[in-house]
């Protein structure tokens, strides 16, 4: 087998290992390009999956760490980028996880760069302790215990897990139709208590800079831009991460953006918009 089918036979996968890293679409096809160049050029190597997972994942970390200096001077929340995708898109494998579902991801962003890699790597790739240790250049015991404190910490976070496509498509039906109606009775009864509105504009695009916390003070929000851009703009369905999602054009003075959902107990319990434009440009509307 060539070099490059042997690359493409393990493509996905690297995406994959990348994207939850990262929660970048851009920096996880970056550094799987940046894997398959030292890949032609590597002599000796006896398990190339292996091999390239190991790369992918230094080159992700030191986007991580990156990323977390960039995080200090943030204006509002930091989402992961949305990951669209379609039923014949090469990615749909990788959005099927559990784990890259967008509540997953928001709790990843979380844990320290270290932490985050080690969870991974191990907890949803399988990947031995002492060859993580060697991507983070740090002690088996150590690299334990980074996945241990990252395990703690998604445990207490409990995200949604994802609900089944038919429960979301009849909770965003009804949620929607609430909402074009002006029912907020109707639309607080759709919101679990706990409902959130996580907005990420990055200081370009406006959005909710805090989180909107609670079924009536999301309602009253959601109303609030309904009132502001004088009707709920139109959209298009989407699958984002594995989930039914919204992508919403450029609509006068409403910024393109990406829209995603969480539910739990057949109600929504977070929304998250994607509206930095440095973060969306990769979805077509």
């Amino acid at each position: 087998m060539t070099a490059a089918a042997l690359f493409t036979e393990h493509r996905s996968h690297l995406i994959g290992v990348a994207y939850r890293l990262t929660g970048s679409v851009a920096d996880a096809e970056d550094a799987v390009q940046e894997a398959w160049f030292r890949f032609t050029s590597a002599q000796g190597i006896k398990d190339a999956r292996a091999w390239l997972t190991t790369v992918v994942s230094r080159i992700c970390l030191d986007r991580l760490r990156s990323a977390a200096v960039r995080r200090e001077t943030y204006v509002g929340s930091w989402l992961p980028e949305p990951l669209i995708t379609s039923d014949d898109d090469p990615l749909e494998a990788v959005v099927r996880d559990d784990g890259v579902r967008m509540a997953a991801l928001v709790v990843l962003d979380r844990l320290t760069p270290e932490q985050r890699v080690a969870f991974v790597l191990h907890d949803a790739f399988s990947v031995p302790f002492d060859e993580i240790a060697d991507v983070l250049t740090v002690s088996t015991a150590a690299a334990r215990q980074h996945a241990s404190r990252a395990r703690k910490a998604v445990a207490e976070a409990d995200p949604p897990p994802r609900a089944a496509l038919d429960e979301q498509r009849e909770v965003l039906e009804k949620f929607i139709a609430a909402v074009s109606a002006g029912d907020l009775n109707a639309v607080i009864e759709l919101l679990h208590p706990d409902a959130v509105v996580v907005g990420d504009g990055g200081g370009k695009v406006r959005t909710t800079v805090n989180v909107v916390t609670g079924a009536d003070k999301v309602a009253r929000f959601i109303f609030g831009l309904v009132r502001k851009y004088h009707g709920v703009p139109q959209a298009t369905p989407a699958m984002v991460n594995g989930d039914l999602g919204l992508l919403y054009p450029e609509q006068g003075e409403v910024a393109a953006r990406v829209t995603t959902f969480a539910v739990r107990d057949g109600k929504v319990v977070a929304i998250y918009d994607h509206a930095n434009p440095d973060k969306i440009g990769h979805v077509r509307f």
